[in-house]
């Protein structure tokens, strides 16, 4: 059975907040695709926070090959990115960016009540992201002369395809997206036309 879905976040989550003893966490998710995107998220929230003590954060990205990230930021070795890490985990998230930035409220919180506090700021993030679930696609180019564009299209209409892009020149070229499980399938059913050319786009 191929897996072919995955959960992410569609737009970035409300600010959250908890708070412990004074110290105040606010809470951020964020659907990130690179670790461009994280450096810029993690940027602006330095400069809406300037004075906080710690943005501690965790983020994963990719469908497939998984890589992720967790920082402590200053605060005691896994009292802060771990959790927050285990929060993405527990979700079942990814492409997907946590921060939590804490105000220090002059109560030390001690290592347990740091990890309950980074992990309830998760948490508290996550339950105000928009969750949302997507497939994982192969995208593939199909070229066909024009006399072929209705054989084509009857297939693209039966098997519910999404064309993502198209040019019609001399030839007709389509960029198609077809969920990973049904990918060999369709695959075959393409190739199996005469004069029409199917490959896979990297």
């Amino acid at each position: 059975m191929i897996e072919d879905v995955y959960k992410t976040i569609t737009k970035p989550s409300e600010e959250t907040l908890f708070k412990d003893r004074n110290s105040k966490f606010f809470g951020y998710a964020f659907p990130v695709q690179t670790e461009e995107d994280i450096k810029m998220r993690l940027e602006e929230l330095r400069k809406l926070h300037h004075t906080a003590r710690h943005h501690c954060y965790a983020w994963q990205l990719g469908t497939e090959k998984i890589r992720f990230r967790a920082n402590d930021d200053g605060e005691p070795n896994n009292s802060a990115g771990q959790p927050i890490y285990g929060q993405i985990q527990a979700f079942e998230v990814t492409n997907v960016l946590i921060v939590s930035v804490r105000y220090f409220g002059g109560t030390k919180l001690g290592v347990g009540g740091l990890i309950n506090a980074y992990r309830t700021s998760a948490q508290l993030a996550l339950e105000a992201s928009n969750i949302l679930e997507k497939t994982i696609n192969v995208a593939y180019t199909l070229i066909f002369g024009y006399d072929m564009m209705n054989k084509v299209q009857q297939i693209i209409k039966k098997q519910n395809l999404k064309i993502v892009d198209q040019k019609l020149e001399l030839n007709c070229e389509y960029v198609i997206a077809v969920r990973k499980k049904e990918s060999e399938a369709i695959f075959t059913m393409f190739n199996n036309l005469f004069k029409v050319e199917i490959k896979e786009n990297e």
